[in-house]
C-alpha cells in the first residue's frame, strides 16, 4: 500500500464528488442505485457486472432504499480508486481475445457472431449494452466488426 499525501486524497474525494454530484438529480447527497455503474465508470473503473454488486453491497443501506449516500459511497469510491481496481482490459488482451474468437482469421467479426458470444457465453451483455456497443463497433455496410479498428476506439489513454 502506497502512502498518499493528504492533497492527492483530497483531489480524488473531490473527483468523485464531481461525479457523484452529476446524478444526484434532487441535490440532497444520494443517488439512484442504478446510477453507480455510471459513476465508476465516468471515473475510469470498468467493474464486471459481478465486482459492481460487490461495490454496491458496501455502500448500500442495511435496508435498502433505491438510494446510494454520499458519505457511504465516498470512502469505499476513494478505496477503489487508490488501489487502482477495476481497471480497463490492456489492448493486447482485448486483441487475443478478438483473435480468438475469429475462427478464419480474417481481421473481423460479423455481427451475428458477436451477438452470439455476448448474449450466450460467460457474463452475458443486456440488450441495451448490445445496442451500444454495435452502434460503434459495427460497419453498417458490411455488417461486420473489423476489431483492430474497434479496439483503437476503446483504449482508455492513461495521460
Amino acid at each position: 500500500m502506497f502512502l498518499f499525501a493528504d492533497g492527492a486524497v483530497a483531489e480524488i474525494e473531490k473527483k468523485i464528488i464531481e461525479a457523484f454530484e452529476v446524478f444526484d438529480h434532487e441535490c440532497n447527497k444520494t443517488v439512484d442505485v442504478r446510477e453507480i455503474g455510471s459513476i465508476v465508470r465516468s471515473l475510469g473503473c470498468f467493474p464486471t457486472e459481478a465486482e459492481l454488486h460487490e461495490l454496491l453491497a458496501k455502500v448500500e443501506e442495511e435496508e435498502p432504499t433505491g438510494y446510494i449516500n454520499l458519505e457511504k459511497f465516498l470512502p469505499v469510491m476513494t478505496k477503489v480508486l487508490l488501489d487502482r481496481s477495476y481497471q480497463p482490459i490492456p489492448e493486447d488482451v482485448l486483441l487475443h481475445a478478438f483473435e480468438a474468437l475469429d475462427e478464419n482469421k480474417c481481421g473481423y467479426i460479423t455481427k451475428e457472431e458477436l451477438v452470439k458470444y455476448l448474449t450466450e457465453e460467460g457474463e452475458p451483455f443486456t440488450q441495451e449494452e448490445m445496442e451500444d456497443m454495435l452502434s460503434t463497433a459495427l460497419d453498417p455496410e458490411t455488417n461486420t466488426v473489423r476489431y483492430r479498428d474497434y479496439i483503437s476506439m476503446m483504449i482508455v489513454d492513461e495521460t
